[in-house]
């Protein structure tokens, strides 16, 4: 026996989520309309108003509500140091350590040519714009350790040095509060590498 055709549209719909398969699609689809008609409800007025107000600020690329987001408009944060990151939720995490107080870019990815993620579909060209906007004094890469986090740093520091711009790299090496025992070897042997003298 099938379902009918709407539930059917609600559960391919839900499967565009990342880590949903066909199995959760249908226990989600079937939860929100046999337990929580008003929750679906919620989620797509939500969903409606996100998509026709949310779109991505002129500067930094992160998601805004404004042609400006608030924190590239705040006369409080320094516009000589641009910070690139991959994801808007690295932006919060950086954020939050309240370490940082420049500006940032967000590439909404990385580059990954086996998905069909190159240059162009991570905003280089509007990074590259931004970088060189005449305050920008240093680029901070803080893409993640990954394989392709790693060959986005490499090409995005290649294509701003050769624009004669400063590039830098987040450091990385042991955890607060870790354990050099517990410590896998590659993180272990870039800390060692990475030292930097006692003040």
């Amino acid at each position: 026996m099938r379902n009918p055709p709407a539930l059917e549209q609600l559960v391919e719909s839900l499967r565009c989520l990342p880590g949903v398969g066909p199995k959760s699609a249908l226990r989600m689809a079937y939860h929100l309309l046999q337990r929580d008609r008003k929750g679906a409800a919620n989620l797509a007025l939500s969903l409606n108003r996100a998509l026709e107000i949310v779109s991505h600020c002129n500067l930094c690329n992160n998601f805004s509500e404004q042609a400006t987001c608030p924190l590239c408009a705040s006369e409080k944060r320094d516009a000589s140091l641009l910070c690139v990151v991959e994801m808007p939720t690295d932006l919060m995490m950086l954020e939050q350590t309240h370490a940082y107080q420049g500006m940032y870019f967000v590439l909404m990815g990385r580059l990954s040519p086996l998905d069909g993620v190159g240059p162009k579909e991570i905003h280089l060209d509007k990074l590259v714009k931004r970088a060189q906007d005449g305050l920008v004094k240093e680029v901070i890469l803080a893409t993640n350790y990954t394989v392709e986090g790693e060959a986005t740093a490499h090409y995005v520091s290649e294509l701003l040095k050769a624009r004669g711009l400063k590039v830098s790299r987040i450091a990385r090496g042991l955890p607060m509060g870790g354990e050099i025992e517990h410590v896998d070897s590659g993180t272990l042997a870039q800390a060692m590498m990475e030292r930097r003298n006692v003040k």
